[in-house]
């Protein structure tokens, strides 16, 4: 210490040095103990002043330091007594005897409290406490003196205080704790750090990142290490993965960095601190998988089941889960099921037929399966018995099928598709290698998935078996062929709802009346489904029954009315008469509501009487005249009851068209009821025209393939009967007019060639002119009709109704009818607005029709 100059020469600032050192070469062996100290040297936190003492006593030399340190500067400090300058009064005595021991050679050591100097501005300076060493020395003649080394206490301790936090937050945190220098070697690692990777703290010293992580991952860590270096942007949340020694484990690590200095500022490196979040990192991507599974199930519920067709619902179900949830997939469904049979041999044991009805695949030319089993969408075929696939159909339970060799498809899940406990299908789905293979929670989502469209596609099988069996029935309930009736050629068109609607009720007749007279019929039950098709079939079997009855077209619809509210009420007709009278809160779902236009036609007079109950108007087109829809009251509908129903009787001009239809053909969502009408009509422009081309004109020009509702259509060109198949005679009451029917009736069939019908024909008109005077009232009237058919009328003014009976062996009378039935191909009675008309029906010679011989007839009846 003595060699210590009392002045020095040179700046004492620690830092001047490192600016003025360069990087460039290596210092020699020899210097290296006078090389200054690099950035994050101790006294750049430790305040460290140094001056010296003269003989005297006084102060003779200050450094930057000590200006630094009690703020006064060198110019004011030399020549200042230490103690009068900066030791409290109280204390100036004792320091004065410790000053006089210095300057005689003693060292002395010892923490010292000052005041700084007053300020010259006024004021008192501030209160310190110095740690100081004084070490004696002498000056160039020799005499004594000394130099102070002051150290800042406050400072001191706080830099302790700063280290012991700063060894505590160190070595205590839970978190891995590294210092890396510039060269990015590890300088410094906390205990936590080491437990994870192994041995002590000081064996990781001077490791690098390559030490540690992957060599990809390793220079992504480096080039971020070296922009936080160069930048000062610190880094957080940096996600870092890797394993540790003697673990094949993949962990995860949340790094933060940011780059640390030294107390003047420079900085000496970057921090390290780390996070294991391995299991929060499982935890978030099991959270995550759920959230994407709980979205795809969404998706399901949404996008699934939206269409009511078998195939599109599979395709729904391939477009939810391709990609999203596998790469490929294929639905399988039992052929059985998709022709009818609930119970197709074979599915108890997983061998029944199954026909491939969608394939999804969003990689290329990777089928899914076993590439050995691949089957196009169509086919039909089965699994082998002891088959993964063959074993889920049996089991209902999802199993795994093992990839082949060389294939794409690295993992695939064979999942029943189960619906209401019975086993519809199968689903496959498989995933490509790079894909992360299934697992148990992939298998529990394929299930649900699998099982969710199962629902789908059953419900859409019983709706296709519903939908089929209503339009059968529907179909079967209409006539069969092309209807033909005397006076009128007919052409006719049903289009039924595509299969996404329901089967409506809509129907239509042509129904044979005596008197070669027709009676067409369109109606339309309000509702869908089997419901609505079976309510067709009955009101359509009550109109033929009422139409054989003869009633007139207002009393036909009349009690149809009372027939379609007997269709929703369990007591039938006379329950719904008394039920009607009293209020109740009616069940909508149990009312049948139906529209329905009657029209009957009698060609002899081109005279057509309708009535309508809430249906849409006929249409006719009378030749060289635009068409135009029939002023026919609409009335209610049926089966709403209490309101009479109105008769409209109008003259059809020879070669007219008329055109009865349902609202289906003229009404849709995108074309109201009124645009549809005025197209209809407009359509209908050239009544000459062949009826089945009128009839696809008209298809073809409106909306009718909207699918929405059922389409009927009937029309009829008027072709009255000509004058000369027509004999009409008015005989008087009287005995002889029996004779004079007879020969009226010979020479008009001996007028129209049917001599093979004469003797029939006279002994028939014989009986019936006979009933007529015997039995009914006023004049007679004699009518045959030449059609298709021979139809022989015979009229009078009498009310009462004949009634065949069976005559005893022993009576003489009563075997009249029994004749009449046993040699026509029909009879019956009708009434009229003035009586009554009794009528037979004779095939025509060469119709298929056998008539019984007069002869054999007549021995029959004894």
């Amino acid at each position: 210490m003595s060699e210590i100059p009392a002045k020095a020469t040179e700046s004492e600032d620690p830092s001047d040095g490192a600016r003025d050192q360069t990087a460039a070469g290596a210092a020699a062996p020899g210097d290296a103990l006078w090389q200054s100290s690099p950035p994050g040297s101790m006294y750049d936190y430790i305040k460290v002043a140094s001056f010296s003492i003269g003989p005297d006593g006084l102060v003779d030399q200050w450094s930057l330091r000590a200006e630094q340190l009690f703020g006064i500067p060198a110019a004011r400090a030399v020549g200042m007594d230490p103690i009068e300058a900066f030791i409290d009064p109280d204390l100036r005595e004792q320091g004065q005897r410790k000053m006089a021991e210095i300057l005689d050679g003693r060292e002395w050591t010892g923490v010292v409290p000052f005041r700084m100097p007053d300020p010259p501005e006024g004021g008192r300076g501030a209160d310190g406490l110095a740690e100081v060493y004084v070490m004696p020395t002498r000056t160039a003649e020799g005499e004594k003196a000394a130099v102070c080394i002051v150290v800042d206490v406050r400072t001191l301790r706080r830099i302790e205080t700063d280290l012991a936090a700063s060894q505590a937050i160190f070595g205590q945190s839970p978190f891995g704790f590294l210092l890396i220098d510039f060269d990015l070697r590890v300088r410094r690692v906390n205990q936590r750090f080491a437990s994870v990777f192994g041995g002590s703290p000081d064996d990781h010293r001077g490791r690098g990142v390559f030490d540690y992580l992957p060599r990809g991952e390793a220079e992504r860590v480096a080039a971020t290490l070296r922009r936080v270096l160069e930048s000062g942007d610190p880094v957080t949340d940096m996600h870092v993965t890797g394993h540790v020694p003697g673990s094949e484990e993949r962990r995860h690590w949340s790094v933060n960095l940011y780059r640390v200095h030294s107390g003047s500022g420079r900085p000496i490196g970057v921090a390290w601190l780390a996070t294991d979040v391995t299991s929060r990192r499982a935890a978030a991507r099991e959270a995550a998988a759920a959230r994407r599974n709980l979205a795809l199930l969404n998706e399901a519920g949404a996008r699934i089941g939206n269409s009511l067709d078998l195939e599109t619902t599979a395709r729904e179900l391939l477009d939810v889960v391709v990609p999203g949830f596998c790469d490929l997939a294929t639905v399988d469904l039992y052929q059985g099921l998709l022709t009818g049979d609930e119970t197709p041999p074979g599915m108890a044991d997983g061998s029944a037929e199954l026909r491939r009805v969608a394939i999804a695949s969003a990689v290329a030319d990777a089928p899914a399966g076993r590439a050995s089993e691949t089957v196009k969408v169509g086919a039909v075929h089965h699994f082998p018995f002891n088959s993964p696939c063959a074993d889920a159909l049996r089991t209902a339970r999802p199993r795994a099928v093992p990839a082949e060799e060389g294939s794409l498809v690295q993992s695939t899940l064979a999942v029943p598709m189960v619906a209401h406990d019975t086993v519809v299908g199968l689903v496959l789905f498989a995933r490509t290698k790079g894909s992360e293979p299934f697992g148990e929670r992939d298998r529990d989502l394929a299930v649900e998935l699998a099982a969710r469209a199962a629902v789908c596609i059953d419900n859409a099988r019983l709706y296709r078996r519903e939908h089929e069996r209503a339009l059968i029935l529907q179909r079967s309930l209409l006539p069969p062929g092309d209807p033909e009736a005397s006076g009128l050629d007919i052409a006719c068109r049903y289009l039924p709802g595509n299969a996404a609607t329901e089967v409506g009720g809509d129907w239509f007749d042509v129904i044979e009346l005596p008197g070669h007279r027709t009676a067409l019929v369109v109606g339309d039950v309000m509702g869908r489904g089997l419901r609505a098709a079976v309510a067709m079939g009955e009101l359509r079997t009550a109109v033929r029954t009422l139409a054989l009855l003869d009633l007139e077209p207002a009393e036909v619809l009349s009690a149809l009315d009372e027939i379609a509210r007997g269709l929703g009420t369990p007591g039938g007709v006379q329950q719904a008469t008394r039920t009607a009278r009293q209020p109740r809160d009616a069940d909508l779902s149990e009312v049948y509501l139906a529209t329905c236009v009657y029209a009957v036609y009698d060609p002899v007079t081109r005279r057509c009487t309708f009535a309508n109950a809430g249906h849409l108007p006929p249409v006719l087109v009378e030749p060289g005249e635009p068409a135009l829809m029939l002023d026919v009251p609409p009335g209610m509908p049926l089966g709403v009851g209490g309101e009479p129903f109105e008769e409209v009787e109008v003259e059809l001009p020879e070669g007219s068209l008329l055109a009865l239809y349902t609202d289906g053909l003229v009404e849709s969502r995108d074309h109201p009821l009124d645009e549809g009408l005025h197209a209809f009509v407009g359509a209908l422009t050239d009544p000459a025209r062949p009826l089945e081309d009128v009839c696809d004109h008209v298809l073809n020009t409106l909306n009718t393939h909207h699918g929405e509702d059922d389409i009927a259509l009937l029309m009829a060109r008027v072709q009255g009967l000509p004058a000369e198949s027509v004999g009409d005679w008015t005989l008087p009451r009287e005995p002889r007019s029996v004779g004079r029917a007879r020969e009226h009736a010979r020479a008009q069939l001996l007028g129209w060639g049917l001599e093979a019908l004469v003797d029939t024909t006279e002994l028939l008109v014989s009986e019936l002119v006979t009933n007529a005077l015997r039995y009914g009232e006023g004049e007679i009237r004699l009518r045959l009709l030449l059609d298709r058919t021979l139809v022989c009328e015979v009229w009078d003014g009498g009310l009462v109704q004949p009634r065949r009976r069976r005559a005893r062996d022993t009576d003489e009378g009563g075997r009249g009818l029994q004749l009449v039935q046993l040699l026509s191909a029909a009879w019956g009675s009708r009434r009229t607005p003035r009586g009554k008309t009794v009528w037979f029906e004779l095939p025509l010679p060469g119709a298929e029709a056998v008539l019984a011989d007069p002869a054999e007839a007549l021995l029959s009846l004894f």
